[in-house]
Parts: C-alpha cells; sequence; structure tokens
C-alpha cells in the first residue's frame, strides 16, 4: 500500500494499471467509515499477493484527483485496470464485498494463460494464441513479423488482412512484399523506380512499399516521397 499524489497518480496509478489492477481508496482523516475500510481493502489485497495493489489518496491533500473522478462522498474506491477504471464503489462495505470487488479486477484463467502466451513470444505460443483469438492485434502483427523474417512472405500477407491497417501493419506487408533488403539497396531500387513511376502503376505500388520499409522516421522516406510527387504532378 502506498500513499498517492497529484503528482504521482498518472505514473503511479494509471501508468502501474497496465501492468496490474489497482485499487484507488479515497479518503479522509474526518471520514469515520474510510478509517473502517481501510484495514479490510489492506487483508483482502493483501492476499491477492501481488496481483492487485491498493493505493490511498487524501482527498484534503490531493483535490485533483478527487476533482477527476468527480467525489461526492467518501470512502469511494476505484478499481483501475489498463489505464481505465474497471469498477467502483462508494461507502463502508464489509469483508466478502470488498473480496467479490477485487475478484472481478483479478484476471480470468483465460486471461492468465493469453497473457503467458504473448510473454513467450514464440511461433507456436502466438498460433495457440489465434487458434481462441483469431483477430487478436498483438499476436497476429508479431506472428506476422516472424513469418517475414523466416521468409514466409505470403502467410504473413495473409495472416495480417484478420486485422485493421495500422502504420505497423503497412509495415511488415511492405517487408513481406519488397523482401529483406538492407537500406542502401532500397535507395537504389527507389532511384531506379523513379524513372518508371510516372507511367507504370506496380512500380508506383512497389516505390510506396519500400518507403514503408524505410519508415516515417527515416530521413530519407521524406525525400522520396517529395521525388514521387515532382515525378507523377
Amino acid at each position: 500500500m502506498k500513499d498517492v499524489t497529484d503528482e504521482t497518480f498518472a505514473v503511479d496509478v494509471m501508468e502501474r494499471s497496465k501492468t496490474v489492477p489497482v485499487v484507488v481508496d479515497l479518503w479522509a482523516p474526518w471520514c469515520q467509515p474510510c478509517k473502517a475500510l481501510g484495514p479490510i481493502l489492506e487483508k483482502v489485497i493483501g492476499a491477492t499477493e501481488g496481483k492487485v495493489e491498493l493505493v490511498k489518496v487524501n482527498i484534503d491533500e490531493n483535490p485533483q484527483i478527487a476533482q477527476s473522478f468527480q467525489i461526492q462522498s467518501i470512502p469511494a474506491v476505484f478499481g483501475i485496470n489498463n489505464g481505465e477504471v474497471a469498477d467502483a464503489f462508494v461507502g463502508a462495505k464489509g469483508e466478502a464485498e470488498v473480496a467479490a470487488f477485487i475478484e472481478g479486477l483479478l484476471p480470468s484463467p483465460q486471461d492468465e494463460i493469453l497473457t503467458n502466451l504473448l510473454e513467450e513470444g514464440s511461433e507456436q505460443s502466438l498460433e495457440e494464441v489465434l487458434q481462441a483469438f483469431p483477430d487478436h492485434e498483438e499476436a497476429v502483427t508479431r506472428l506476422a513479423k516472424i513469418y517475414v523474417e523466416s521468409g514466409r512472405s505470403e502467410e504473413a500477407l495473409a495472416l495480417l488482412k484478420r486485422i485493421p491497417e495500422s502504420p505497423e501493419t503497412r509495415h511488415i506487408a511492405a517487408q513481406a512484399r519488397t523482401g529483406d533488403r538492407s537500406q542502401a539497396e532500397i535507395l537504389e531500387r527507389l532511384d531506379a523506380l523513379l524513372k518508371i513511376v510516372k507511367s507504370d502503376e506496380s512500380a508506383r505500388e512497389e516505390f510506396v512499399d519500400l518507403l514503408d520499409v524505410l519508415g516515417p522516421e527515416n530521413s530519407e522516406t521524406k525525400t522520396y516521397r517529395q521525388k514521387l510527387s515532382r515525378e507523377i504532378y
């Protein structure tokens, strides 16, 4: 259990909740029901052995947090998971009710298996995830990368069709279509394609794929996009 302030809330609660569920106990020294609830929360959450964490917020000293939760009375308890409020209650509760509240924040056995498979990150484990969740975006993108790296481009492209397009999926798909090339090889090919992009649609498509392989952060990408625009327009 730790005390959280307006200044530390973002890191200690919102960011931390992306790793483990965090229970926020909003209280004040003058609140008698808060004094009864506090030890129950500590006991029940302590029994989870780290699967849920407890933080306490003195609303008299940290009005910004109280305002963000729109607190009208205390004790008020919020369960935060993945940066969002998963559940909440207001007022004193008995141990059984608190235990049920905490149980609702714990990952299910299925969630734990999924987490373990994603953490393993092997081809086999990711394929197991997709057997249960065919359009799981993280598993799809990570497995597609493995397919590309092992030369199975067609499998990667077919797999990526399961999920919405994003900058990351475009990058992986472009790698699958263009092969594993060094930057020098990519730039050489871009220079060659520039000569025919105006009249050859397939050349334009390959040119764009190669820019996606370079990625938006690469300074050459902007340079060659400008060259492409000049050639076409």
